[in-house]
Parts: structure tokens; sequence; C-alpha cells
């Protein structure tokens, strides 16, 4: 009884790991999105570190989406203002999970400096700041609408990509 109880307890303590499905044969660009999700939450509590690029080292914003990517074998440039210009852009009515938010934190005449991959529902992950962790954050959120710059999409792997802006 006492094993039970401590497996349940260490169970508990394990970090969240998303449900992932595998993708039927020939899987779409929501599997790949939901896939790129998937690898964004697992990093949610990671530190903030400028210049960051991995789970050992930490994670810029930029850092962080070049790391998740990278690990779905699309490569993406390293900062925000260039994953900005290269990525296609997208309407927000037609924003998908996997996608990227992209803002001007200096304000409207500002340069893209920060950069989140959206989750769905308004909702997008990120490393804020030094001194913060990976963790969520909402396009709602007064400070987020101010300093928003667009969205964007990088093609899969199979897609052709096309420069944008």
């Amino acid at each position: 009884m006492a094993v039970l109880m401590l497996a349940a307890l260490a169970a508990g303590c394990a970090p969240f790991q998303p449900v992932v499905t595998p993708s039927p044969a020939g899987g779409g660009v929501a599997d790949a999105g939901t896939q790129l999700v998937g690898r964004a939450m697992a990093q949610l509590g990671v530190a903030y570190h400028y210049g960051g690029a991995s789970p050992a080292q930490g994670f810029d914003c930029s850092g962080l989406v070049f790391y998740v990517y990278g690990q779905q074998g699309i490569a993406v440039p390293r900062t925000a203002a260039q994953q900005f210009a290269a990525a296609r852009p997208v309407r927000e009515g037609d924003l998908r999970p996997g996608d990227l938010v992209f803002f001007r934190l200096a304000g409207p005449g500002g340069e893209v400096s920060h950069v989140g991959i959206y989750t769905g529902q308004d909702r997008f992950v990120h490393a804020p700041q030094s001194g913060r962790r990976v963790g969520e954050a909402s396009l709602s959120e007064e400070f987020y609408r101010a300093r928003l710059a667009g969205y964007g999409r990088f093609a899969a792997a199979s897609e052709p990509h096309r420069a944008a802006r």
C-alpha cells in the first residue's frame, strides 16, 4: 500500500507532458501544429536566458521558437525580427496552433522584438523576460494586444516555403 501511495505522489510531481496523438499516414498541417504546441508546452517553467536556445541553457523568446521548430525539423531564423521577416503572414482569422505571434515591445514604430507560439484559444507560449520562466499568456491581455505586430507561419518540411514581408 505504501509503495502505491509513493508511486501516486511521484506521478503527481512529474512535469506536464501533453498528449500528442500520432498522425495518420500522410499527416497534415494540423498534426504539425499540434506537435509544435506539444513541444512548446513541454518547455513551460524553463528559465529565461538571453540568447538561450535549449532547455538546459534556458530560452529567450526567439530561442524557444528556434528550438521547438528545430525539434520538428523546421529551420527558422534565430531572432524575433528575422523570424517575422521570413514567416509567411497569416490573418488573425486563419491562425492555427503552432503559428507564431509577433510583438513590437517598444511600441508601434519599433522593430519586432518578441515572439510566441500560438497554442489556440487566444493563448501563446513564450519566454517573457529576464527573471521569469517560459509560460503562457493571452492575446487578449492589453499589454500584448497593444503591441501585436502580426502572425506568421513557417511551412512544414514538406511544404514549399515562400518568404514574406
